[in-house]
């Protein structure tokens, strides 16, 4: 059993999972590509199928053209906060791979590996002083057409990321909100031998 941020394991884990949780207080410093490259380049060494790498981040930094481009793509309600973010991300994954004859095949495991090289951003923006927050609200079939991607690419997640600021900086209906959640029991999402939970 692990105890930290407010949160306490099942088992003995490192405290540094307990440590990540996705605020939405953000203070509204800037970061400068260098960092946000440092970020990224620790994704591009996530594990991947057979080395396809099918991840893409398409980012911009506070104070730019392209934060306000990814911010306009979110939902309102997402726009409130994410505005004091450093920086805006869209996650993209490459759904195809191509074989040794030049043809596509489906690439199965493409919004996996995609999720892998996420979890490295968020652990190297820890690494640095930052936190991450993942989100699925926003546009994504704007997010197709504005940010100009190609056919075969899938658009998984948004993200901001941002040295946390007190949550009194929140809209009021946020404040309560701006805790780390807990999680179900180990239980619930492990099985031995065959699936034995809930749907």
């Amino acid at each position: 059993m692990t105890s930290s941020n407010s949160r306490t394991s099942e088992f003995p884990i490192d405290a540094y999972f307990l440590d990540r949780w996705s605020p939405r207080a953000f203070t509204d410093e800037t970061m400068d590509r260098d960092t946000i490259l440092t970020i990224l380049d620790a994704a591009h060494w996530a594990p991947s199928s057979g080395n396809n790498q099918p991840w893409r981040f398409i980012y911009g930094l506070r104070g730019t053209p392209a934060f306000e481009t990814i911010l306009d793509l979110l939902v309102p309600g997402n726009q409130r906060w994410a505005r004091n973010a450093a920086a805006l991300i869209i996650v993209v994954s490459k759904s195809y791979r191509v074989s040794s004859d030049g043809e596509r095949k489906p690439a199965y495991t493409h919004s996996y590996d995609t999720g892998a090289a996420w979890f490295s951003v968020i652990c190297q923006a820890m690494k640095l002083g930052y936190h991450a927050h993942g989100m699925e609200g926003f546009d994504r079939d704007k997010a197709v057409e504005v940010l100009q991607l190609p056919d075969g690419f899938r658009v998984e997640a948004a993200a901001a990321i941002g040295r946390i600021a007190d949550r009194n900086t929140l809209p009021e209906d946020l404040q309560e909100r701006e805790v780390p959640s807990g999680r179900k029991p180990v239980s619930d999402i492990a099985f031995e031998g065959k699936f034995t939970g809930n749907p």
